[in-house]
Formats: C-alpha cells, structure tokens, sequence
C-alpha cells in the first residue's frame, strides 16, 4: 500500500482523468480493492473500481454498487473476471458474461456510473474466432457500456483494424488502448502468455538479448512502448491507459517522452 500511495502521488502530478483499481478472481482480494478505493476518495481522487461478476451473486454486486455510489464514484470498470481455481458459481442465475453485469448495473443504478468495459484488439484468448470475439464486445457496448479500455499490446495495427471492425458493426464508443511499460521481460512474457497478448517477435528476440542488463533492457523497452503510444496518438486514439502495475517511473518516462508535460 506505501508503494500504491507513493506512485500514486507521481502519477497524480500528471493530471490523469481517473486512476482504476483492480480486483481479484472470484473478489479473492476485494478488501484490498475496498481499501484502496476508501484511501484515493480520501485524498480526493477520481477512481474506478474495476467489477467482476463471475463467483458473486447479485446480491452481492448490488451491495458493491450501493457502496461506491455512497462514496460518490461515479465510473466502474465492469469485467467478467475468471474464478478462483476449483472454485464455481455460486446459484445458477448469477451473472456469468460482462455483458450481463453492464446490464445489471444499469438496471440497478441507471445512468450513475459511467461503464468502462474490456477490449480485446488481438482477440480474447478464450474466444471461439475473431467474430464472435467482436460479436461479444458489442453485447457489452448494447447493454450499456459508455467506453472501452483494451488488453495491452505492442502492435498498433491490432488496435486500428480493431476500430475499423468495430465501426463495421456499428460500435461508436471510445476504445482507449492499454499501454504496459516494458521493465522486467521474464514477468511480461508470463503475463503476455496467459491474456493472448503479442510480444513480436522482434521486441521478444531483443529483450531476450539483454539477459540481466536491466539497465539497457529497460531503455530499450521505454523507447518501443514510447514510439507505440506516438503512433497511437497521432491515429486518433482518444487517450491512454497506462497498466502501472503500482510503479511510477515508467509511465511518467513514457509520458515526459512523448512531450505531454509534467
């Protein structure tokens, strides 16, 4: 938590819109979400809560729900979320898709909350093909979502082909691409393969390279994820959504880099 606090207070300088909160599988760490969306409104910070459904019972989400509005939270990160390992769902009828958890929150709160949802440019890794996985995002925008954040990736052509099909099928909402510094590639390379994100092949070759030279690996990663989130911008993107992973630093090099200030 001192870590949290302390990047935080540097991130904050920057003027960010929202800082989002995750949430563990099946809630399995949903009192360190509580705590730390309880400290951030009391230092007077937007935040967004991420929800996920899977293992909750409506009940359940809707006591969640009753809690955030009370503090004034007015955006929710609504996910699905992946249950805890041999764990199952608790009653038939609880919310299993984040398409359904969109529509509970809007069927239980109306227009409170502002609904970010997740978006998958290389495509959910459980997904059955690319058009179902399409299919199941605009299920997400239909049943209420106001706004996308999406899986982290290195390939910019991934995200605006991923706009062009969305925009196929009549999907309108602002789709904000999910930026991971790159500091410590034998945790990236873990995180990229269990979610189905892409390191190319390049970047892997290279940061393979560096061995323990984390000074230069570092360098090298700052100026592939800097040079991707200019490509970004300058196509239109309609901002940036940093995977901070609690560290300060690399985002505000990322971000001094790019020329936007603080």
């Amino acid at each position: 938590m001192e870590k949290l606090q302390a990047a935080v207070s540097g991130l904050n300088a920057l003027g960010p819109e929202y800082f989002s909160v995750t949430y563990g599988a099946g809630g399995s760490t949903r009192e360190r979400t509580f705590s730390t969306v309880d400290w951030l409104c009391s230092q007077n910070i937007d935040t967004a809560p991420h929800l996920s459904c899977v293992g909750a019972t409506r009940e359940e989400i809707g006591d969640i729900l009753q809690r955030y509005r009370n503090q004034g939270i007015r955006r929710i990160v609504a996910l699905r979320g992946d249950l805890p390992s041999g764990a199952g769902l608790s009653e038939p009828d609880d919310l299993r898709y984040a398409n359904e958890l969109v529509a509970f929150i809007r069927a239980e709160t109306g227009d409170h909350f502002r609904i970010e949802v997740a978006a998958y440019p290389e495509f959910h890794p459980q997904a059955v093909s690319a058009r179902r996985d399409l299919e199941n995002f605009r299920r997400k925008v239909d049943a209420g979502a106001d706004s996308a954040i999406t899986q982290y990736f290195y390939n910019p052509d991934a995200y605006f082909r991923f706009l062009d099909s969305c925009a196929a099928l009549g999907v309108e909402i602002p789709i904000i691409p999910g930026i991971m510094p790159i500091t410590n590639y034998q945790q990236l390379a873990r995180f990229s393969d269990a979610c189905g994100a892409e390191i190319p092949r390049w970047v892997r070759r290279r940061l393979e390279d560096f061995g323990d030279d984390l000074e230069g690996l570092r360098a090298f990663g700052r100026d592939v994820v800097t040079r991707l989130c200019r490509r970004l911008l300058d196509g239109g993107a309609p901002g940036l959504h940093f995977y901070t992973m609690n560290q300060q630093s690399p985002s505000l090099e990322i971000w001094r880099d790019l020329g936007l200030g603080g």
